[in-house]
């Protein structure tokens, strides 16, 4: 019709079609339902920000293609915090204040969510971990608690460590090797509680930086110490020159680690022996035989086509993790019939059952409980021709 119209009626009618058209994507935009997260995109540990991003992503695809939440469709807004504390805290901040998210997904560090958590909390906004397992982060004090995680949780872990070392490799005197900042601190006091539970005494423990390159010093006052194995806590590069700095000592002593190897690429940075590094996750797509991981893991194929064979999917920890919380999220949402901040939380509490990528979670989460994964949901895995699978003793 606008053809009929002279020249400068018809500049007019386009112009006004093109703002109505721009004006309805801007309300459609602003009518979905923002999660935000903030993890590494960047650096040595950017394969497992990437991991987390792609089980979201997944999860998204599900809950929209079966009408979103409250009627309307989730999306992600996602930052990059650099392993970062400082520009985490940035970012969630405008998560919230600008961009509105109704919940905040925290990456990878513990030091990052660490101080994402009192934001979160101060203004009332769900922040669900997927990764970082300081066991602070959901057990934070607050009488307003509003951080949940699907993920693993230091306490337990270390447990699972002390009795992973003494079953597999008889320890008696095992040492640690930590890294020094609070994700270390948060396992040196596991460990030890471990350790004392089940009646052992620690060969030493040593503590190194993040950008450390060379830890013999450490590794070597653990050696005379008397350590018969060793328990390691850190991320990629820094475990990886651990190994290293063992093979320059030619010291062949069994290594069982937090998941910080799984983190990215392992393999090619600590070299022949990594996969002599022992460590834990919560999910393997290798060697699992439920429908629910092959339906998963074919999604992931054909939403993501980088993702050629099993070491592409490396860390899966990362995308089950996630995927499985976006769906626990969805479902608080829905209970809570509301996007407000407190009634989100207090959604949490009313999910019943959900047959995740992990599990069946039954009531996952209750008041002075937010954490969905327990011991039962660990597994204990080494690094194999690129890909992350479990160990069969």
């Amino acid at each position: 019709m606008a053809s009929f119209l002279p020249p400068t009626l018809r500049r007019i009618a386009v112009t006004t079609s093109a703002l109505l058209g721009l004006a309805v994507s801007a309300a459609q935009a602003a009518d979905t339902v923002k999660i935000g997260l903030v993890t590494a995109l960047s650096g040595q540990s950017a394969k497992s920000g990437e991991a987390i991003s792609r089980g979201i992503g997944l999860a998204i695809d599900e809950i929209n293609a079966k009408g979103g939440v409250l009627g309307r469709p989730l999306e992600l807004v996602a930052r990059d915090d650099e392993a970062n504390p400082s520009k985490g805290v940035l970012a969630t901040r405008e998560l919230i204040q600008r961009i509105g998210v109704v919940a905040v997904v925290g990456g990878l560090d513990t030091p990052v969510s660490m101080a994402i958590v009192p934001i979160a909390n101060q203004m009332k906004v769900p922040f669900i971990g997927p990764w970082a397992a300081g066991t602070g982060i959901t057990r934070n004090g607050a009488a307003d608690n509003y951080a949940f995680r699907v993920s693993a949780v230091d306490a337990l872990v270390d447990e699972a460590l002390v009795a992973y070392a003494v079953k597999t490799y008889g320890a008696k005197k095992p040492g640690m090797i930590l890294v020094n900042n609070a994700w270390g601190e948060s396992n040196q006091k596991g460990l030890k509680d471990a350790l004392q539970a089940a009646n052992l005494p620690a060969a030493g423990i040593e503590k190194y930086e993040a950008n450390d390159v060379d830890m013999v010093p450490q590794l070597s006052r653990l050696k005379e110490a008397g350590a018969d194995a060793l328990f390691l806590v850190g991320n990629v590069g820094p475990s990886a020159q651990v190994v290293k700095s063992l093979d320059r000592m030619g010291w062949s002593v069994p290594v069982v680690s937090h998941w910080g190897p799984a983190g990215g690429r392992f393999d090619e940075l600590a070299g022949p022996s990594a996969g002599k590094v022992h460590f834990i996750q919560t999910f393997t797509f290798a060697g699992n035989t439920s429908p629910k991981a092959g339906a998963v893991l074919d999604a992931l194929k054909a939403k993501y086509p980088a993702i050629k064979s099993m070491a592409d999917v490396t860390p899966a920890v990362g995308i089950a993790n996630a995927y499985d919380a976006t769906h626990l999220l969805a479902l608080a949402i829905q209970a809570a019939g509301s996007t407000e901040g407190p009634k989100v939380r207090d959604g949490f509490y009313k999910i019943g059952t959900y047959p995740g990528l992990i599990k069946t979670y039954d009531k996952p989460f209750a008041p002075g409980q937010h954490d969905a994964l327990g011991p039962n949901d660990y597994v204990f895995t080494r690094f194999k021709d690129g890909e992350i699978v479990a160990v069969t003793n």
